[in-house]
Formats: structure tokens, C-alpha cells, sequence
């Protein structure tokens, strides 16, 4: 059966220093490791989105700066009946340690270096390929 209708998610890239911000948090019962940010509201746009969801999620301004990747193949949300459509922007945020933060129900969020991130970081099938496209840029800058 073929989706009803959109859910169109916006996430974050922030790189400092050779790490990656990453969010850890429960879903639905189910523990994912993923990028900051989350679902667009209607009649918001895509940048203000992030920068609420950013907002909302860490309490940090972020600016955007630059568009990274946007889903370019049919994905179906594992949570509803929708496709998924996920925008990913690089941003900078500010003082970096104010970005961390541990949660009592399990989620978090923390830098991790870059050298440790690929596909398999992370748990949801776009946020895989976002990963995978990090981990290629980052061994190509090196070598």
C-alpha cells in the first residue's frame, strides 16, 4: 500500500574540531543514534524548521550554512504510514560544549570523531547514507 502522505524531517550537521555532533534518544521504544533535528511543521520552511527543532531540542541558535543532502530515493517511514523525506544541513552553533547533553530517559547528545563515523553509526536507513557520505569525506580530506 502506497503512503498517504509526506513527513518531511530536517536534521543538522555540525562538525567542530574534528568531531560530529550526534543525538541519541528513544523513538517509539526503540533506542536510535541519529543527527539533531526532527520534523517540519506546516507552512514552516525548511531553515526555520531546523532552527527550531535545534532550539526546542538543545536550546542552541544555530546558523545555517549550507545545504548537504536531501533523500533522493522512496523511503517509507518505519513509524507511520508516510514517505519520509529528510533535508540535511551543515550549520555551526555557537560554544560547542553547550551542545552536550544527558537526559535520565537515555537520550543524549555528544560529539563524536569524525574518524569513528560511517553508515553504521547511525540507526535510521537515511540518517545510514548521510553517515556513509560523512565517512568518505573525511577519509578523502585526509588523504
Amino acid at each position: 500500500m502506497a503512503p498517504s502522505r509526506f513527513n518531511v524531517r530536517v536534521y543538522g550537521i555540525w562538525i567542530h574540531n574534528g568531531s560530529l555532533l550526534v543525538n541519541e534518544e528513544r523513538i517509539r521504544g526503540r533506542q536510535v543514534t541519529k543527527f539533531p533535528g526532527g520534523g517540519l511543521e506546516l507552512g514552516e520552511g525548511t531553515i526555520d524548521g531546523l532552527k527550531r527543532e535545534w532550539h526546542e531540542e538543545l536550546g542552541l541558535h544555530i546558523e545555517v550554512l549550507d545545504h548537504f543532502y536531501t533523500t533522493d530515493f522512496f523511503q517509507p517511514s518505519a513509524y507511520d504510514d508516510s514517505q519520509v523525506l529528510s533535508i540535511y544541513y551543515l550549520v555551526s552553533g555557537g560554544d560547542p560544549t553547550a551542545a552536550i547533553t544527558n537526559h535520565v530517559d537515555g537520550e543524549r547528545t555528544y560529539w563524536m570523531p569524525l574518524q569513528a563515523v560511517s553508515g553504521e553509526t547511525f540507526t535510521l536507513p537515511i540518517d545510514k547514507i548521510v553517515g556513509g557520505m560523512l565517512a568518505t569525506l573525511y577519509s578523502n580530506s585526509l588523504g
